[in-house]
């Protein structure tokens, strides 16, 4: 009896290891997630992009006072125990340059959807070993993640 509880566990271990249609937690196959690779074999990516919905945001060159109040109140909600306001790093990192350093769509990407963009990132998995913290997914409205940006452009001096 043990030795075939024994090796029904080894049998079972080999085929789930083993089984070539597995699948994703989205439910596609391991072999359509990499859709296209570079010349070394890795999933190509822009990092500039970013990983979401937003493609293309103009920013107007002044700031939006009320949607940066609104922006402000959901940072001291949903962020401020992680990112301070300066370039001091908490538990993430500090916020001061963030809109300067990355583009419109990218922020509004990562707010909205930062567990794919951690995943395919290399500039994000590079702070995720600083860090030691992913950040978790806020539930984040389009509309939240536009308020934010606006309000970290008020923070990186925009007026």
């Amino acid at each position: 009896m043990k030795k075939l509880i024994v090796t029904s566990i080894i049998a079972f271990s080999i085929y789930a290891c083993s089984n070539p249609g597995s699948e994703n937690k989205d439910g596609s196959s391991q072999s359509k997630v990499n859709k296209e690779l570079t010349a070394d074999g890795n999933p190509s990516y822009d990092p500039k992009r970013g990983e979401g919905k937003f493609e293309n945001i103009e920013l107007p060159a002044t700031l939006d006072v009320a949607m940066a109040q609104s922006g402000k109140q959901i940072y001291e909600v949903k962020c401020a125990s992680c990112h301070k306001l300066s370039d001091e790093r908490l538990v993430g990192p500090g916020w001061k340059g963030v809109s300067t350093k990355h583009k419109p769509e990218w922020i509004m990407n990562f707010i909205t959807n930062p567990d794919a963009m951690i995943d395919q990132d290399p500039e994000l998995q590079a702070q995720l070993e600083i860090c030691l913290v992913r950040m978790p997914d806020q539930n984040l409205s389009d509309d939240d993640a536009r308020h934010l940006l606006e309000f970290m452009r008020q923070n990186d001096g925009v007026q």
